[in-house]
């Protein structure tokens, strides 16, 4: 499956939010990101105005809680009519399971589509030695991310957020019948900044990643319409 690559609003202020999107053609069909920075600021209102818009929404919160408490979390965000949302597989079978169970009850509630549950696997910016030391695994980092895979697979999740990286062993041990959602996305002359494990967007779409998630990259261009532009045009163009 080929998904959209979704632009990572990591702004801190409404102001910043709107100068950005508002450099784009208001026709233009965008997914993009909200994550905790910016929905711990303003809300699920912004939610409400981006879909407004006509946007598809990312909502990025990573819930890692217990069962009950990410169940009736979920249902809040099953409500808005957003797109994809995640949860850390670290979290869990039952927390994953609980976590579906609640989008789907506050989707049919609020009469809009089920979104996508998306299970974090490790974060990009995790490297194979904290995983190893601070994390106390004794796997190596593809057979972890593949590990947690299978997990948020049958716990009821609809894909993983992974590094492109293991998406190649992701697709033979778990199937093409899943989202491999892909951050740390990055032309090859940008700066890795905090993420350790990344790749282009041809990159991403040879080994197999299903969506890309692209921030600092566009957000920070000077021009962020040109930038967005030419990494969707070499993510479509690899896909074919």
């Amino acid at each position: 499956m080929q998904g959209p690559l979704i632009i990572s609003l990591d702004v801190s202020t409404r102001g910043d939010l709107f100068s950005l999107i508002d450099k784009f053609d208001r026709d233009e069909k965008l997914t993009v990101k909200i994550g905790m920075e910016f929905f711990y600021g303003e809300g699920p209102q912004i939610v409400r105005d981006l879909l407004d818009r006509g946007y598809d929404i990312f909502l990025d919160l990573k819930l890692h809680d217990i069962p009950n408490t990410v169940k009736n979390g979920m249902k809040q965000i099953g409500r808005l009519g957003v797109t994809f949302t995640t949860v850390h597989a670290l979290g869990g079978s039952e927390m994953i399971a609980e976590a579906k169970q609640g989008l789907v009850e506050g989707a049919k509630e609020a009469g809009v589509p089920t979104p996508k549950l998306l299970a974090v696997t490790e974060l990009t910016s995790i490297t194979p030695e904290g995983l190893a030391n601070e994390q106390n695994s004794k796997l190596s980092m593809v057979d972890q991310v593949v590990s947690l895979a299978k997990l948020a697979k049958s716990s009821g999740a609809d894909g993983v957020i992974t590094s492109p990286l293991e998406v190649s062993a992701l697709k033979r041990e778990v199937g093409d019948d899943f989202w491999y959602v892909t951050p740390g996305i990055r032309p090859k002359d940008f700066p890795k900044d905090d993420q350790s494990r990344t790749a282009s967007p041809a990159e991403a779409a040879e080994y197999g990643s299903s969506a890309l998630v692209v921030g600092r990259p566009i957000i920070k261009a000077a021009d962020p319409v040109a930038a967005y532009h030419k990494m969707l045009e070499e993510w479509e163009d690899a896909k074919r």
